[in-house]
């Protein structure tokens, strides 16, 4: 079942707002995990200095079918954050094929960010922003299969 869910962006302080909306929905994060947690990778720049300890990723189920998930931003996206801008929709399919058909349908005369590729952390995932200017994420698990 495809899924569709709300991703924050949080302009340094990601964990104080999910430790907010934890208290609240009462519930446990699904996952949390900090930039300093990614492995290296090819090309990738040096995190900038400071960014260690944001959060690279939250998850905060909310019930069996939906979630809040968020980051820190920084870096070369930085500049670009503007509260009110600061979301993407992000959408989990249950097939490989789903991901490019959603992605790629969606993302026509749009502009992608992040092509669709294996991450490390696993998923089949990508990003873009839409020709109305929506940003999405579109994402499959490769390892539930």
């Amino acid at each position: 079942m495809t899924t569709v869910n709300i991703y924050l962006n949080f302009n340094g302080n990601c964990e104080e707002a999910f430790l907010f909306y934890k208290s609240v929905f009462g519930s446990e994060f699904s996952y949390l995990g900090r930039f300093k947690d990614m492995p290296p990778q090819e090309g990738m720049p040096p995190l900038p200095k400071g960014m260690e300890n944001m959060i690279m990723h939250v998850g905060l189920p909310i019930s069996k079918e939906t979630m809040i998930m968020g980051s820190d931003t920084g870096g070369e996206w930085a500049p670009a954050f503007h509260q009110g801008n600061n979301f993407s929709i992000s959408i989990t399919t249950d097939s490989k094929e789903e991901a490019d058909r959603l992605f790629y349908g969606l993302s026509e005369d749009g502009q992608i960010i992040m092509p669709l590729n294996v991450t490390f952390w696993g998923d089949y995932y990508g990003m873009f922003t839409d020709k109305f200017g929506v940003s999405w994420m579109v994402s499959y698990n490769t390892k539930a299969v």
